[in-house]
C-alpha cells in the first residue's frame, strides 16, 4: 500500500480538496498529522464530509492546536511543544493520504519542519495554484523535494494558466496528475467526479 503526502506551494492553495479527491480515488485512509485552528471544522472534518466511499478511515491528528497560524507559533500559544517523534503514522492496511500544513518548510518547533515528517517512501503530491509568485514557489518546492530524492507529482488547482503550468512542468520534469478547476462548490459529487478522472493516473504513481 502507498502513502501519499499532499503538500502545497503555500497556504490556501487547495491541499484539503486535493487530499479528499485522492482519498476518494483510491478509497484511501486520511491523516492530518498537525491541525492548527478551526478545530470544530478541521481539515479532517472537511475531508470526511467530501468522501463518498465507505472504506476511507479518517485518523486522528497527532496534534490539534487552537490558533490558525504556523504550528510552531500555535503550539507556543497553547503551551505545547511539538515533538516530531510523537507524530506517528497511523497503522492501516489501506493506502494513506497524509495532508501537510502549509508548505514543506513550515516549522513545528525550532528545529523541525514539515519536511522532517515526509518519509523517503512517500509519494509527494505538490498542489500548485496560480498567483503572482507561484512559479517561484512551485519551482522551489518541487526542486527541493526532488533533490532530496522524493517521488514528486504536481496537481494544479484553480483556473488554468498554461504559461505558468507549462514552465513549471518543463523546468521540473515531474509527473502531472491534472487540475482541479475553480468550482462554484465542492461537494461529494464534485470530489467523486475528480476522483474518477484521476484514479487511473494515481494508481500508476
Amino acid at each position: 500500500m502507498s502513502q501519499f503526502f499532499v503538500t502545497g506551494i503555500s497556504t490556501g492553495v487547495g491541499k484539503t480538496i486535493a487530499s479528499a479527491v485522492i482519498a476518494e480515488a483510491l478509497q484511501a485512509d486520511y491523516w492530518k498529522p498537525v491541525q492548527a485552528g478551526d478545530l470544530e471544522n478541521s481539515d479532517s472534518h472537511k475531508v470526511k464530509s467530501l468522501i463518498s466511499n465507505d472504506k476511507t478511515v479518517i485518523h486522528k491528528s497527532s496534534y490539534e492546536l487552537s490558533e490558525p497560524m504556523s504550528p510552531h507559533a500555535a503550539a507556543e500559544i497553547d503551551g505545547i511543544h511539538i515533538d516530531r517523534q510523537k507524530i506517528e503514522e497511523p497503522e492501516t492496511d489501506n493506502h494513506l493520504v497524509i495532508e501537510g500544513c502549509g508548505g514543506i518548510l513550515v516549522p513545528f518547533n525550532d528545529t523541525d519542519t514539515v519536511l522532517d515528517i515526509i518519509m523517503p517512501t512517500y509519494k509527494v503530491v505538490v498542489v500548485s495554484r496560480h498567483y503572482l509568485g507561484s512559479i517561484n514557489h512551485s519551482l522551489l518546492t518541487i526542486n527541493w523535494l526532488t533533490q532530496k530524492g522524493y517521488d514528486v507529482s504536481v496537481l494544479f488547482s484553480g483556473d488554468a494558466n498554461p504559461h505558468t503550468e507549462n514552465i513549471i512542468l518543463h523546468k521540473t520534469g515531474v509527473s502531472l496528475i491534472g487540475r482541479i478547476d475553480e468550482e462554484p462548490v465542492f461537494d461529494k459529487a464534485v470530489v467523486k467526479r475528480y476522483a474518477d478522472k484521476f484514479a487511473s493516473i494515481l494508481k500508476t504513481l
